[in-house]
Order: C-alpha cells, then sequence, then structure tokens
C-alpha cells in the first residue's frame, strides 16, 4: 500500500506570482483547500513569471497531489490553500 510521507510542515499558500514559492524546492506537493469556495492555484517556472498554467482546485474538503520540477513555483487565490511538501512511500 502507497502511503504518502510528508517531509515539510505545511504553509498557506502564497496569493500572488510575485510571491510564489517552491515549497522547499518540492517536487511533489500535496495541496488542501480549507475553504468552502473552489480556488486557483498557478504554477511557473519562476518568481514573477508572466507565464503560469493554472487549475481549479476544488473546495474543502479536497486534497490534490501536484508534481513539480523542484524549481518551479506555485501560489494560490487564496491562503485557504495549504501545501506541503511530500513524497511517497510503500
Amino acid at each position: 500500500m502507497q502511503r504518502t510521507k510528508i517531509i515539510a510542515n505545511e504553509v498557506a499558500m502564497p496569493t500572488s506570482a510575485g510571491a510564489a514559492s517552491s515549497i522547499s524546492e518540492a517536487t511533489c506537493v500535496r495541496l488542501c483547500n480549507t475553504s468552502n469556495q473552489a480556488e486557483t492555484v498557478s504554477i511557473s517556472t519562476a518568481v514573477g513569471a508572466a507565464s503560469t498554467i493554472s487549475f481549479t482546485l476544488p473546495h474543502h474538503p479536497h486534497v490534490e497531489f501536484l508534481q513539480k520540477a523542484a524549481t518551479d513555483v506555485i501560489f494560490a487565490s487564496s491562503a485557504s490553500v495549504k501545501a506541503s511538501k511530500v513524497g511517497f512511500t510503500n
């Protein structure tokens, strides 16, 4: 059975491209939306980058796992989206 390995503390997601974070250079991030509404999560290759890719994270209770490059940065439309650097183990 595959298990989630928590590697770093959960943090509130930054809410702008200029404050985007790599979440401790994570390649796998556990995202949890604690809001009662859908939120947008965006990923880009650099802080403040003009080009980003975004997706909608459904409302609470919803958890999603995001795979990204260690140098990619992410931000959300609300700090109610929490992020943790994670891995998987058997």
